[in-house]
């Protein structure tokens, strides 16, 4: 029969393969150059910011580490693939079809490729993975000594902040490769008959025997050395939901299972080293066996049974021991120890007449009326003057000296913001280099107000020039107005092309090119193409408007300039601006962390610094979790020119001496910080957050009392915000005078209240000014009397007559918003006073131009059982000193109570109304309220909110006197409900 010629595979021809080729190559070159641009971006960034010493660091370590992971995993495992290949089998007897034969020859045919391909690939994927622990072996290299050694084995903290983790990496590492070897090893051997599953004879091989065997002994040997060193980590353990750190089962039930795992696993290490050389399984077999069984009983169920038996039924006496250690590595970690600290036992109630708070010159002074939460649309109305200018939604809090005077000031850069451009202003030319850079520093006194307003302190480029024309410098001097970094900016910008037509807009009648030492020059025609692919703009090649002086701007947010700068720092959430020396500069502060310090409390940082402000868009911290943290570094980022400083604050701080080590000269001694920088630092408000989430347990004690949860307080929901939303009320920046200082001075503070109550139990602060920086003062309530909290103070406020009319008429006739500013709580005359402004954001309509805007009506205040409302603190203040106490509501089991001020329960009543005094007789009572409903129609006319709320004030007063003389009076039912969100 004939047969069908076979038919061969289709051949590609010269051309195609040419082509395939090509286009193969092309390819490849098109990654490369992209993976070259993102280099080499970062490359000139870093060259730019002068910080380059970064950028080869980090890129020598990850090569270091890539080669010295890759190479050793890569020789591991090629030297596995060679014994196994060299002691193959010469045949493999066998009745039945082997269908592994084929592979057999292919891998017969080319043993080498397969080997060395295999050990790369393994290589690469190894030293890809472990280049990213570059941090870990960096600071094992230079790390250095706490002085504080551990409670239970003796070791400096050092060792495990620097050095446990480097040896649970390289632990790690081994035990992946041995692993990654004995599946190599034990595929080998399969494919050449090493090990079979049928046929007769041995179905494991005296060669495939020992290798295997003696794979086995080394991944349990190196399980050994890690019993050892899992003892270190019982030191972090989280056994005990109450704290961080070995409890009492784990030092006395884990610990000793640790070092009996490490002793069996010894001898089963042994045992298979014996049966690798006797060529025997059933030894390493029962090793093994002896190993699993051992870890389950001595390692899990012992711990179990002693917890359940032991422990939990009398934690009261087993766990104080190590709570101890908890309470004072915490205290260590987190900078709160008792001598970090001045306890202060507080009356909480007022000494004295409440006549003398009105006459106070420390604190009342400059209690806030300006809310930097509130008032950013405010600032943009009254002070944007272009729509392509802007401001953040949280501005910022500092103080100033002017003309003698040292007072807050909220802080504001007016920045550009490009989100603002209109549709017709929305070009590339436009949006990247015409609209460039803001203009100037804004600044507006937190204690007063000019018919409901901000009194403002502007230093921008028109200020600079009345200066210049021979005007009056402003309050606060800046030499140089415009800012091109800053939080609002989100792109690049390109300037110093001077002579093109697209010169940067300054002012109306002039134009600027950019003469500041920030930026990458990108006038050549290979900077243009590398740009043009990092931003996807075909623009940067085409445009005629660059030229050989253009520079690009890019990475203008001051807090990720510091991030990349120092990639070894957290940054703090909350850059803010300050005038030093003329110049305009963003601060940041910067955090050294370590996740291993012995039996400190975990603390996840998003957590711990979570408050209300997240709800109003707030940036929000990383969710790392830490258990030590300082604050060891202050970082300047100049609004001009971009230049990034870092300036050591903490030179104690042992991770800070690590990195140091790491990056020598990247960070400033404390000695380079000038004294007019110093005078704008401030303590951080998220390491704040940290610690005050810690001393609201931790500043117990007694161990006992700790277990006990007894005594502990906790940080209370913020009362102005809506209560569908339950989040701490965030800390304030004040200036305030504390129990026996001489002045008040700027501090961060916060209250606390009683664990699960809303009495108030201690009023924490952290000094910001350069005489008692960083300086905690806890001012403990006493427990015998009870002062109100934020909440119970806040639903006085609420159901005030004045305040509760007003929110009425402008919700239900104006629909307008009625926004609860920053609830303050201040320490005065050996008592706590509560002051909050109260805004009202009028109802944009076709007749109103522009975007309305929150305006302050009201301020009330409480103190000493008192409530005052008035149009200024000063008038807040009479009213509620010429009032008489009223009680306080307390929530408990969905009912509303009341108590007086020395806490006893009372029956509800309405809290008092400050009133005009009453008239003689009803005829005049009729001409009063005549006079007060035609001031209240002038108001309507006005469209001013204050003056409409006022009037309405007047007229109730009148009704309210009417009636009275009639013999009845209004019900509280009538005055409408009272909102309880702060959009009313």
């Amino acid at each position: 029969m004939a047969m069908r010629p076979p038919v061969g595979l289709p051949t590609m021809s010269k051309r195609a393969k040419r082509v395939l080729i090509a286009l193969v190559t092309l390819a490849v070159l098109a990654i490369l150059w992209f993976q070259f641009v993102s280099i080499y971006v970062d490359w000139l960034w870093y060259g730019e910011v002068g910080f380059r010493e970064v950028f080869t660091t980090q890129a020598l370590s990850r090569i270091a580490m890539f080669l010295v992971a890759g190479v050793g995993a890569a020789a591991c495992v090629f030297l596995a693939l060679f014994l196994a290949y060299r002691s193959r089998p010469v045949f493999v007897p066998s009745n039945e079809a082997d269908p592994l034969a084929p592979y057999r020859a292919i891998v017969t045919a080319r043993p080498k490729l397969f080997a060395f391909g295999i050990a790369i690939l393994i290589g690469l994927i190894s030293g890809l993975s472990a280049q990213s622990d570059w941090t870990i072996v960096q600071l094992w290299l230079h790390g250095q000594n706490f002085g504080t050694l551990d409670p239970q084995f003796g070791n400096d903290v050092g060792f495990y902040v620097f050095t446990l983790p480097m040896i649970q990496l390289v632990l790690g590492w081994l035990f992946v490769i041995i692993g990654v070897c004995f599946v190599l090893v034990a595929l080998v051997q399969y494919l050449f008959g090493g090990i079979r599953l049928s046929g007769p004879g041995r179905k494991v091989t005296p060669q495939a025997t020992m290798q295997l065997s003696l794979l086995v002994a080394a991944f349990v040997l190196l399980k050994a050395v890690q019993y050892w060193y899992d003892r270190y980590e019982l030191l972090f353990s989280n056994r005990n939901p109450t704290f961080t750190g070995a409890s009492y089962t784990d030092i006395n039930a884990v610990l000793p299972a640790k070092l009996i795992l490490m002793l069996i696993a010894l001898i089963c290490a042994i045992g298979f080293v014996v049966g690798a050389f006797t060529r025997s399984v059933k030894l390493p077999a029962i090793a093994l066996g002896l190993l699993v069984l051992s870890s389950v009983l001595i390692g899990g169920v012992w711990p179990l049974v002693l917890q359940q038996v032991v422990v939990n039924p009398n934690g009261i006496n087993r766990e104080p021991e190590y709570i101890a250690r908890n309470i004072d590595a915490t205290r260590t970690a987190y900078d709160i120890q008792d001598d970090q600290i001045n306890y202060v036992d507080y009356p909480g109630q007022l000494v004295g007449d409440p006549q003398e708070i009105i006459a106070d010159q420390d604190t009342v002074p400059n209690a806030r009326l300006l809310d930097p939460n509130v008032l950013s649309p405010t600032f943009t109305q009254q002070q944007q003057l272009r729509n392509f200018y802007g401001f953040p939604d949280q501005l910022a809090m500092d103080r100033y000296t002017v003309n003698g005077q040292t007072q807050d000031y909220v802080v504001a850069v007016r920045e550009l913001n490009a989100a603002g451009l209109n549709d017709a202003q929305k070009n590339w030319i436009n949006e990247h280099m015409v609209f460039t850079h803001g203009d100037g520093f804004v600044a507006a006194p937190a204690n007063t107000v000019v018919n409901g307003y901000p009194d403002y302190v502007v230093s921008d480029l028109a200020a600079l020039q009345r200066q210049q024309a021979g005007g009056a410098a402003p309050a606060i001097p800046v030499a140089q107005p415009r800012t091109y970094y800053g939080q609002l900016v989100t792109d690049y910008a390109i300037v110093g092309s001077d002579g093109g037509s697209a010169r940067e807009y300054d002012t109306d009648s002039s134009r600027y090119t950019y003469t500041g030492t920030g930026g990458v020059p990108v006038g050549n025609l290979f900077q243009r193409a590398v740009f043009a692919t990092e931003y996807g703009e075909q623009n940067f090649l085409f445009s005629t408007e660059i030229n050989s002086n253009s520079k690009i701007l890019y990475n203008r947010d001051p807090i990720d300039r510091v991030k990349l700068a120092a990639p070894f720092l957290t940054a703090d959430t909350k850059a803010y601006p300050a005038v030093v020396d003329g110049k305009i500069v963003w601060i940041v502060d910067a955090y050294t962390t370590a996740a291993n310090y012995p039996y400190a409390q975990n603390v996840t940082l998003s957590d711990a610094t979570n408050n209300s402000l997240a709800a109003r868009g707030a940036a929000s911290q990383t969710s790392q979790q830490v258990s030590y943290i300082r604050n060891s570094v202050k970082a300047t980022v100049d609004a001009y020119d971009g230049t990034v400083t870092l300036y050591a604050v903490d030179e104690s701080d042992p991770v800070l001496k690590a990195w140091e080590g790491v990056f020598p000269g990247l960070v400033k001694p404390a000695s380079a910080v000038s004294d007019s920088l110093r005078a704008h630092f401030r303590y951080p408000q998220d390491l704040f957050e940290v610690q005050r989430s810690l001393l609201v347990r931790y500043h117990v004690d007694d161990p006992v009392d700790f277990f006990q949860s007894s005594g502990f307080w906790r940080v209370p929901n913020d009362p102005t915000v809506s209560d569908t939303v339950q989040a701490p009320q965030p800390p304030y920046y004040l200036q305030v005078k504390l129990p026996g200082s001489d002045a008040a001075t700027f501090q961060l503070t916060s209250v606390l209240t009683g664990y699960q109550r809303e009495f108030m139990s201690a009023y924490v602060s952290a000094g910001s000014d350069p005489g008692d920086y960083g300086k905690l003062t806890v001012l403990r309530l006493p427990t015998a009397t009870q002062t109100p909290g934020p909440q119970q103070v806040q639903q006085l406020f609420r159901t005030t007559q004045e305040i509760s009319s007003l929110v009425t008429l402008a919700t239900n006739q104006g629909g307008s918003r009625v926004i609860w500013g920053n609830l303050l709580t201040l320490p005065v005359n050996d008592g706590l006073l509560y002051v909050e402004p109260f805004y009202i954001q009028g109802q944009t309509t076709s007749s109103t131009s522009g975007s309305s805007f929150p305006q302050l009506n009201r301020v009330l205040v409480w103190y000493a059982g008192r409530v005052g409302v008035g149009t200024t603190l000063t008038q807040a203040l009479t009213r509620a000193a010429q009032s008489a106490p009223v009680q306080t509501p307390v929530t408990g089991d969905g009912a509303d109570i009341l108590t007086d001020p020395s806490g006893a329960s009372a029956t509800p009543t309405a809290p008092p109304t400050s009133s005009a005094p009453p008239p003689a007789d009803q005829q005049a009572a009729l001409t009063q309220m005549d006079a007060a409903a035609s001031a209240l129609e002038a108001a309507k006319a006005s469209g001013d909110l204050g003056q409409i709320g006022a009037a309405s004030q007047k007229l109730e007063d009148a009704v309210r006197n009417y009636l009275a003389l009639a013999g009845t009076s209004i019900p509280s039912a009538s005055l409408g409900p009272v909102p309880t969100s702060a959009g009313g």
